[in-house]
C-alpha cells in the first residue's frame, strides 16, 4: 500500500476518529511505556477507567512520572496505578525493570510501547551511555529488549488464566515514506553501523524517525511469525498526526513548520490513544488478521508497498536475527526466551 502526504493530510482532515472502545479489565495488569505525557498517558487513563486490576506506567523522570501518577489517581478515581522508572536510552535500566517485573510484576495481560524520541535534527552524533544512536536505542532496540523480557510473562499468564494478551508496539504512518539499504541490511552488521558509526549516523538523521518507525513493523510482524500461534497477539499502530511532546526540541524553521501543521493537522492525543487502545482490545475473533498486524484508524490496513514485498520480508528476517544477536549481547535472558518460546 502506498499512502502520499496529499492523502495522509487529506485523512487528517476529513476522517473521524471512532471513538475508544470499552472493555471491563478487572483482574488485568496493564503497562504502559511513556505514559507520563501525550498520548501514553491518555492510553493509560483509558485503561484505568475500564477497571484494570492494575496498570503500571513506565517512565523515564520521577518526579514527572509522580505528578502523572497523582493525575491519572485523580481523574479516573483508579488507586491500582503504579509508577515504574524505565530510561530506554540506558539497556542497564530497561533490563533492572524487566527483572523487578519477574519478581514482583505478576500477571501481563496488555503491554504497549509508546515511548519514542526524535532524532537529533542538527545531524550530531550524540550516542547514549550504551554507545548507540538514542532514536535507534530507545525506539527500536531497547524497544524489543522489553518486549523479548516480557515475553514469557505474558504467556505465562497466557496459560494461567486462558487468556490471550496482547502486546502493542507503536508505530507511525511515516513509515510509508522510507525504506531500508538493502547493501546495509544483507551487510551483517546493520544495527552496529545503522546505529553506532559516526559516519553514517549524521547523514541519516533526518530520516531516521520513520526509518525507526519502519523497524517497530518489521519486529512486530517477525515476532508475530516466530509465536507460531501461541496465545499472545502482537501488532503496530499508527496512532496518526497528533499534538505531541515529540517534537518539543525543533527550533527555528522546523518548529515554526511543526506548529502550522499542528494547528492545520493534529488530532489530539486523547484521539491518537484510541488508536493504541483499539489495537489492544479489539475482538481476536472478530479480526482475525490482528497478529502482525498494522493498526490504524481502528482497523487493521495493509502496511507499506517495501513491508509486504519479497524485499522487505527478506530485511525483515536478515534484521530479525540481528537484532536478537545485538540484544542477547546486553541480557542473556534473551537467548533463553527465544529459545523456550520461539520458532527459528
Amino acid at each position: 500500500m502506498r499512502v502520499s502526504i496529499p492523502q495522509f493530510m487529506w485523512e487528517q482532515l476529513t476522517v473521524s476518529v471512532p471513538p475508544v472502545i470499552e472493555k471491563d479489565l478487572a483482574g488485568q495488569t496493564v503497562l504502559v511505556t511513556g505514559a507520563n505525557i501525550g498520548i501514553g498517558f491518555e492510553t493509560a487513563k483509558h485503561f484505568a477507567r475500564m477497571n484494570a486490576e492494575k496498570v503500571i506506567i513506565a517512565c523515564r523522570d520521577q518526579q514527572r512520572g509522580y505528578a502523572a501518577l497523582q493525575k491519572l489517581k485523580k481523574e479516573t478515581g483508579n488507586e491500582n496505578i503504579e509508577l515504574w522508572i524505565l530510561d530506554l536510552a540506558n539497556f542497564a535500566s530497561v533490563t533492572a525493570f524487566a527483572d523487578r517485573f519477574d519478581k514482583e510484576g505478576g500477571r501481563l495481560d496488555i503491554l504497549v510501547e509508546n515511548a519514542a524520541v526524535i532524532p537529533n535534527l542538527e545531524g550530531k552524533f550524540e550516542p547514549t551511555v550504551d554507545g548507540w544512536e538514542p532514536a535507534l536505542q530507545v525506539n527500536n532496540l531497547s524497544t524489543s529488549l522489553l518486549a523479548l523480557r516480557l515475553l514469557p510473562r505474558m504467556l505465562e499468564t497466557a496459560e494461567k488464566y486462558n487468556t490471550t494478551p496482547r502486546m502493542v508496539i507503536v508505530s507511525s504512518e511515516v513509515h510509508y515514506w522510507t525504506t531500508l539499504d538493502s547493501a546495509l541490511v544483507t551487510s551483517g552488521s546493520f544495527f552496529e553501523t545503522f546505529g553506532k558509526s559516526p559516519a553514517f549516523v549524521p547523514g541519516a538523521l533526518n530520516a531516521r524517525y520513520g526509518d525507526t518507525k519502519l523497524l517497530n513493523i518489521l519486529f512486530a510482524r517477525a515476532l508475530s511469525d516466530r509465536l507460531s500461534g501461541k496465545p499472545l497477539i502482537v501488532n503496530a499502530v499508527n496512532p496518526g498526526y497528533c499534538y505531541s511532546g515529540l517534537r518539543r526540541n525543533f527550533r527555528g524553521l522546523r518548529a515554526w513548520i511543526d506548529w502550522l501543521m499542528e494547528k492545520a493537522l493534529a488530532r489530539t492525543a486523547e484521539q491518537g490513544s484510541r488508536q493504541l487502545v483499539w489495537a489492544a482490545l479489539a475482538e481476536a475473533d472478530k479480526y482475525s488478521n490482528l497478529r502482525g498486524a498494522y493498526v490504524s484508524l481502528a482497523s487493521v490496513q495493509e502496511p507499506s508497498d517495501y513491508v509486504i514485498s519479497e524485499e522487505g520480508k527478506k530485511a525483515q528476517n536478515i534484521l530479525w536475527d540481528d537484532l536478537v544477536e545485538e540484544l542477547i549481547k546486553v541480557d542473556s535472558k534473551v537467548e533463553s526466551a527465544a529459545k523456550a518460546y520461539l520458532t527459528q
